[in-house]
């Protein structure tokens, strides 16, 4: 009979350092003095590992943000959460890990991160961090 699990195959679990929030591109607002909207990006196809086992983790990530000068370009963002495919990391701190490097980056007036994480073992999550600019 053929073995189906090889215990020999060990997963490298990446470290949260690995991701760089440089790979981050602003854009100019253009309509910044004309007037605010918000905006809304979700990424469904998100995935990490988990720091403890090195399983995978699958989930949706959602940003909605009321910019201020600068948003963020589609493509630069899609490539900032690939950088997270390997990386050991908690649901709880990925998501304010992806709020605190936008912040940094774009500057908006306000943000919130949403993580809605596929269930394991009959258990789901979904994580919420926000940021309000101070007046």
């Amino acid at each position: 009979m053929q073995k189906i699990f090889d215990e020999s195959i060990r997963y490298t679990i990446e470290s949260p350092d690995i991701v760089k929030a440089d790979v981050l591109d602003p854009v100019d607002y253009q309509y910044h003095l004309k007037r605010d909207i918000d905006i809304t990006i979700r990424n469904p196809e998100y995935t990490s590992v988990c720091p403890m086992t090195g399983l995978p983790d699958f989930g949706c990530i959602t940003v909605c943000y009321s910019p201020d000068k600068k948003i963020v370009e589609l493509k630069s963002f899609k490539y900032y959460l690939l950088q997270y495919r390997n990386v050991g990391i908690f649901y709880e701190h990925v998501v304010n890990r992806i709020l605190d490097d936008l912040v940094s980056i774009i500057k908006p007036r306000k943000m919130s991160v949403e993580g809605e994480f596929i269930a394991r073992g009959g258990v789901t999550s979904r994580v919420i961090a926000e940021y309000q600019e101070e007046k």
